[in-house]
């Protein structure tokens, strides 16, 4: 009945050094693919080409170009901007900050082109120059200036005139990883040269491209910081647990090989290493206790009763060698199906993880028996944890048996109470809150909500259909109207148009007259503007990022401050039903980076949702195979399913709001918590079938035989994805606690629902 198991325990032992031997090299060629891993921190790898979102936002961004940027926030300490020392500090770092790498524009309130009219001639001129020399009367004159130019007052000056910012627009060629971080590494030079020599004065940096780098830098945090905390979490259980320090050792090298191999193999085959899939390594390492615990607990366990320690090797693999790749397999299934998420960083983490798990499989049931068939090992005494909770457990299997029925309905209402929660759940995200307060990214961004303005955009690329068509009136009066439309909206702190510089021009073109600040009502007049104004623009200044190059559209740029993604995409949609209405000819969606962080929550929770289901039926089926029973296998269903949504449940009750984060956790912990059922239920049917014991009797059989094993393994991959919330990535944050809250409840979903479910449908003798 056993003699696969049986003759490949004695292959293992018989080859014991051929297979360290093949261990070794195995590790050696995928550590060498661990180098050819690279730390991706473009945050746009979230959305896959086939992204519609995404594809939307490069078209308009070929069309215009990218405003990847960095900003830099300047708080004079003093309350007013508009002083000499700090407005001559604002025109000195102006000045330097083109020499950024891969700048292409510098934009502040000292380089601002100013226009006006002397006689016949427009005039356009930087508002401050020579700072140093402004008389307070000019000084006061520059301030009104400032706060009333709309392409300036809550955008690189605060209404008050308080705080005001350096932007600097940075075309990467997008040929290297390390130009995110050249781009900061400079931004932070210039950040601390200008505090040390304005003492007094705070400068906090911003921007796109500092965010990119941010997504690098919690990268390396997270593998540096969680993976040894990790390593430590699973020492101390192991050894607390088996009280052996061969098998602790064994375990250590088991689990490191299988994150090398992980590493290793996506390496190879050029998987992406980023803010998702650096979680990796940490989740192979818990994954691959769950083997080694079961190998280690029935070798030990045949020790203490008599046997040599190469028959207990023997006789554990023979036990354990199906379970174990059932297992494997259901977890690898649970993993493989995040290739269905729309975020290809999710789609690297389960591919490497699902690596990982096969790899821990096959040491597992390989080189670490063979390595523990060459080392000494002792087999210990009863005591310590596994002792404890042998009795433990043997307490509570006898009062699950006694207590079946109110426990079998009691754990069924509070099934159905968790799940209830699921209906409080609510799509939202805020991705400029997704790092925590120890980055300066997180700093800089509260600074400038609170003073200067928010990082949610909404842009537009407003169609005329004709070339040149953006100097007619009528399409200029539509712009304008729909300017001042989401002027009036909740939470919109800016809105930059072309508008601003037209009616600008008409303005000074008739002496400065306040009355003639509107739209020029004649076609011909606002091209002769545009021109003239054109041909003035030093270099760098133009108009090439907000005007296409025939004329034909022009670009707008909504500014958000204290909004959600949920907010963003309600916004989005108010303003396409405005243009159907208002201006047909001119209709568009909304676009930008937090366009499509808006929508990718919900695009991917969506299409989890079909994988999770698809890993849910291979799952079953393959239940179905391993207890030979279809009823017993499709009534796992419940069990296996159950943990995730009552996670789910109590995120709802507590959090309500589910991001990006989340979308995952149903498919990555399904495969997970099927392991603990696959063993029950393993050595339930085992009773069953081979010992001929009764339902109870089997329930208790299977708490004794694997309970232990089934408790320390939900332990360490509670307390392991606790440590993802270490993590200042909030993305991080929130995947590691569901995780951990659904493998807990899975354990007791195991424990006090599953034996009752078995008892109340397996009644024959």
């Amino acid at each position: 009945m056993h003699t696969f198991e049986i003759a490949f325990s004695k292959w293992v032992i018989t080859n014991r050094w051929w297979l360290i031997a093949a261990t070794v090299l195995m590790t050696l060629v995928c550590a060498f693919g661990t180098f050819r891993l690279e730390l991706n921190n473009d945050s746009r790898i979230f959305f896959s080409k086939e992204n519609p979102q995404r594809q939307a936002f490069e078209a308009l961004e070929n069309t215009y170009s990218r405003i990847d940027n960095v900003l830099f926030i300047i708080d004079p300490g003093d309350g007013d901007v508009f002083t000499r020392r700090t407005l001559a500090m604002i025109e000195d770092m102006t000045e330097k900050l083109w020499t950024t790498p891969y700048s292409s524009r510098v934009d502040s309130i000292t380089n601002f082109q100013h226009t006006r009219v002397e006689e016949d001639e427009l005039i356009v001129k930087d508002l401050v120059s020579d700072a140093n020399q402004l008389s307070d009367r000019e000084l006061t004159e520059k301030k009104r200036i400032a706060l009333h130019e709309p392409s300036l007052k809550s955008n690189l000056v605060s209404p008050s005139g308080h705080v005001a910012a350096i932007n600097v627009t940075v075309l990467l060629p997008q040929k290297s990883m390390d130009e995110v971080p050249e781009v900061a590494r400079f931004a932070r030079t210039m950040q601390q040269e200008y505090q040390k020599k304005y003492p007094g004065m705070d400068i906090y940096l911003s921007g796109a491209t500092m965010y990119d780098n941010a997504f690098g830098e919690a990268s390396m945090d997270d593998v540096m910081t969680l993976v040894p905390a990790m390593l430590v979490i699973i020492l101390v259980i192991i050894g607390c647990m088996l009280r052996s320090f061969a098998g602790t050792f064994a375990t250590l090298v088991v689990i490191s090989i299988s994150m090398i191999t992980g590493m290793g193999l996506a390496g190879w085959l050029g998987l992406s290493f980023n803010l998702a899939s650096n979680n990796a390594p940490t989740i192979i390492l818990l994954l691959a206790v769950a083997d080694s615990v079961h190998v280690l607990a029935t070798m030990f366990y045949e020790m203490r009763n008599g046997k040599s320690k190469h028959d207990a090797i023997a006789e554990s693999l023979r036990v354990n060698l199906k379970p174990i790749f059932y297992t494997s397999a259901t977890t690898a299934i649970g993993f493989l199906t995040m290739n269905f998420s729309d975020a290809p960083p999710f789609r690297d983490l389960g591919n490497m993880v699902a690596l990982g798990v096969m790899a821990a499989f096959v040491l597992s049931v390989t080189g670490m028996p063979a390595l523990l068939a060459v080392i000494p090992v002792h087999a210990g005494q009863k005591t310590g944890l596994k002792h404890t909770s042998s009795k433990s457990l043997d307490g509570l299997a006898n009062f699950v048996i006694k207590r079946r029925k109110p426990l079998f309905w009691g754990a069924l209402l509070f099934l159905l109470v968790m799940i209830s929660g699921i209906l409080k759940i609510e799509l939202n995200d805020d991705w400029v809150q997704y790092f925590d307060e120890r980055y300066d990214i997180r700093k800089a961004a509260d600074f400038s909500k609170e003073n200067l303005r928010g990082m949610d955009l909404i842009e537009y690329s407003l169609e005329t259909g004709e070339t040149g068509g953006i100097n007619k009136p009528e399409y200029l009066n539509n712009v304008e109207a729909f300017t001042k439309w989401y002027q009036e909206q909740p939470g919109v702190v800016h809105v930059s148009s072309i508008t601003n510089v037209f009616k600008r021009l008409n303005k000074n073109m008739h002496g400065d007259n306040k009355t003639y600040y509107r739209i020029p009502d004649r076609r011909n007049l606002a091209a002769q503007y545009l021109l003239l104004y054109e041909m003035s623009l030093p270099f760098g200044l133009d108009l090439n990022s907000v005007i296409d190059i025939d004329k034909s559209a022009t670009r707008m740029i909504v500014t958000f401050k204290e909004t959600t993604t949920r907010e963003l995409r309600d916004m989005d949609t108010k303003a396409r039903n405005w243009l159907k209405e208002h201006a047909p000819e001119m209709f568009t969606c909304g676009s930008g980076v937090s366009v499509m962080w808006a929508h990718i929550s919900e695009r991917n929770i969506n299409s989890m949702l079909g994988a999770s289901l698809l890993a849910l039926l291979l799952i079953s089926i393959l239940l179905v195979f391993v207890v030979r029973s279809f009823r017993l296998g499709f009534l796992s269903i419940i069990p296996n399913l159950s943990p995730a949504l009552m996670g789910f449940g109590l995120w709802g009750y507590l959090y309500s709001q589910v991001g990006l984060g989340l979308s995952i956790v149903v498919a990555m912990t399904l495969g997970i918590v099927v392991d603990d059922t696959i063993h029950f239920m393993l050595k339930y049917t085992r009773a069953r079938k081979e010992l001929g014991l009764s339902s109870a009797e089997a329930v208790k059989y299977s708490f004794n035989t694997v309970g232990t094993a089934m408790l320390v393994t939900t332990v360490s991959l509670v307390f392991g994805f606790l440590i993802l919330t270490q993590s200042g990535f909030k993305m991080n944050f929130e995947m590691g606690l569901l995780s951990a809250i659904t493998i807990a409840i899975a354990l007791i979903m195991d424990f006090l629902f599953l034996p009752p479910l078995l008892m109340k449908i397996d009644r024959k003798p």
